[in-house]
């Protein structure tokens, strides 16, 4: 509200709050910060776990970056800034995600050092971006590449092993080698099925060909990869076989029932005879469609719609296993798994269109019955079965298993790795410092508080090993001075290691430059902002004016 010459001039709706200046900017990196605080002591192998209990009343333990900010209702606008570049990092790269929140909270908190010395949020963002296009520049240059052109070989698996055991020594599952080592396993040849080729190097991996299902009962090692897929379904006829060896499969989403018409019609029916006539011709109808599916020698038939009562009868009276209402995503893995054609209409069906598989058959797996279609001959689809105690550790395990499948997507699509334990953090930081020097004035102290923000990762990874943080970063400082690259914190031991690619402590370029995007922009996008104008709640809008004609405009509104 303003006024001149005693006339006030209303701007805004009743109840709008307006914060505006350096109030606005420290009320939005305090949020931010306070984030970064939080999912500070989940960073690393040895981080600590969140407990979730949402409105439900539902339990999710994890140290998951990007499931402890998907699950938390967070409510201020700069935090969700924060959410947003976590779920993009995860999203893009499936890993990084507390380091990109961390680092984000960290690059603010050096901002506002800067800001208190009254250096403008510009010079710093321009600093922040300039230091960020530099980091990746060194990334890619401290980045030693990898030959995966052979991905059966012992020593490629080997690598790839190393680089997926980084990614999960930090997940729950790292409690237990014996399990750590079946699951990596398994992981490694699923993305080796589905790995395609790249013409200019590397390989395409698409990680939807890759289905993970769980079911509870057994233990984590008790998983199993099966070439083929596994549907959470069970055969629709007590008649019908519960194994087909050499198995020939018609792909469905056409459904085996007679349609009802898209307008409503009537049929008068004046006689017995009538009925029986009707029901007959819809039998016939139904018997074509399953001699047709006989005759191109289908065994199994797998739907993605409805199979009526009828044509379940003529099915098993074929001798044909049949499983319906299968989800969409499932029928296209299966078309990819089996080297099948989905037929959309049964009567124009040929025999090129069935897939093939070496077996299906129903099993009980648990309490539950699932159809296993396995042993697939080039399949480019594959399932992954999780088997656990129970659905907390089955929920922790699959998220682990996304990360180490991403990871490895990673190392594929760009074949180069760095050390972890926050080698390349340290390497970074001292490396920008030296170029902050040449570009001098204000921005060198926005370029020095990215570097230093960079020393933060490190220090959080001896602080949750338990280790003294200064000392440390005093000691990493004085190894990377003296030309060790690959010094890093060891974190399963406590202490500082001079080669963290010795200890096989690897991550992927790809994961770095991507926690770094990430962090930076969700700094900057915070820094920019200067003015905070939120409206009024709609629940008080409607409250004022429920007799009044102000109620019936609120109502829209919310509409």
């Amino acid at each position: 509200m303003s006024s001149r010459g005693g006339v006030p001039v209303l701007l805004f709706k009743e109840g709008t709050s307006r914060t505006t200046g350096r109030d606005a900017l420290h009320n939005n990196i305090l949020a931010a910060r306070t984030l970064a605080e939080m999912l500070r002591s989940s960073l690393g192998p040895r981080g600590l776990d969140k407990m979730l209990i949402d409105s439900f009343g539902d339990v999710t333990i994890t140290n998951d970056g990007a499931t402890i900010v998907k699950e938390m209702e967070i409510q201020h606008p700069a935090a969700k800034l924060l959410v947003e570049a976590a779920k993009a990092q995860d999203a893009e790269v499936g890993d990084g995600t507390t380091s990109a929140v961390v680092l984000a909270g960290t690059l603010l908190e050096k901002a506002e050092a800067l800001l208190e010395q009254n250096i403008h949020p510009t010079i710093i963002i321009e600093g922040f971006k300039n230091a960020l296009s530099k980091a990746v520049e060194y990334l890619y240059q401290l980045g030693t590449a990898v030959d995966v052109s052979d991905l059966s070989s012992p020593a490629t698996r080997e690598s790839l092993k190393n680089i997926v055991l980084t990614t999960m020594s930090s997940k729950f599952l790292a409690s237990g080698t014996e399990e750590m080592n079946k699951i990596i396993d398994i992981v490694i040849s699923a993305v080796s099925r589905v790995a395609e080729p790249r013409p200019e190097g590397g390989y395409n991996v698409d990680l939807s060909f890759i289905k993970i299902d769980k079911k509870k009962g057994g233990s984590i090692e008790d998983s199993m990869l099966v070439n083929g897929i596994v549907l959470d379904k069970e055969v629709v006829h007590p008649g019908m076989p519960r194994r087909i060896e050499k198995a020939k499969i018609a792909v469905l989403d056409a459904a085996l029932e007679v349609e009802k018409p898209e307008i409503s019609a009537k049929i008068s029916i004046t006689s017995p005879e009538q009925i029986k006539s009707f029901l007959d011709e819809q039998a016939n109808y139904l018997k074509e469609l399953v001699d047709k599916l006989a005759s191109i020698g289908a065994n199994v038939v797998i739907c993605q719609k409805g199979i009526d009562d009828v044509a379940q009868h003529f099915l098993a009276k074929k001798g044909i296993m049949a499983v319906r209402r299968v989800k969409r995503s499932d029928i296209e893995k299966l078309e990819k798994a089996l080297g099948a054609r989905i037929i959309s209409s049964i009567k124009d069906a040929t025999p090129e269109d069935l897939g093939y598989a070496d077996l299906v058959e129903e099993r009980k797996v648990g309490n539950d019955k699932m159809v296993f279609i396995e042993g697939a001959k080039n399949p480019k689809a594959v399932n992954i079965l999780l088997r656990g105690s129970n659905d907390m550790a089955l929920d922790e395990a699959e998220r682990s298993i996304n990360d180490a499948l991403y990871s490895l997507r990673n190392i594929l699509m760009e074949p180069r790795i760095i050390p972890g334990g926050g080698a390349i953090e340290m390497e970074l930081a001292m490396k920008l410092r030296d170029y902050a020097r040449s570009v001098g004035g204000k921005e060198q102290l926005a370029i020095e508080a990215f570097a230093e923000a960079l020393e933060e990762i490190p220090m959080i990874l001896a602080e949750t090993a338990g280790m003294e943080p200064i000392s440390t970063l005093m000691d990493l400082r004085s190894k990377h001075a003296k030309g060790l690259v690959n010094a890093g914190v060891d974190v399963m031991n406590g202490r500082v290691a001079d080669d963290m690619m010795k200890l096989n402590v690897i991550e992927p370029v790809r994961v770095k430059a991507q926690v770094l995007k990430s962090a930076t922009e969700a700094a900057t996008a915070i820094l920019k902002i200067d003015d905070l104008v939120a409206a009024s709640q709609l629940k008080s809008e409607k409250k004022e004016g429920e007799s009044g004609e102000t109620g019936s405009t609120a109502g829209a509104g919310a509409e």
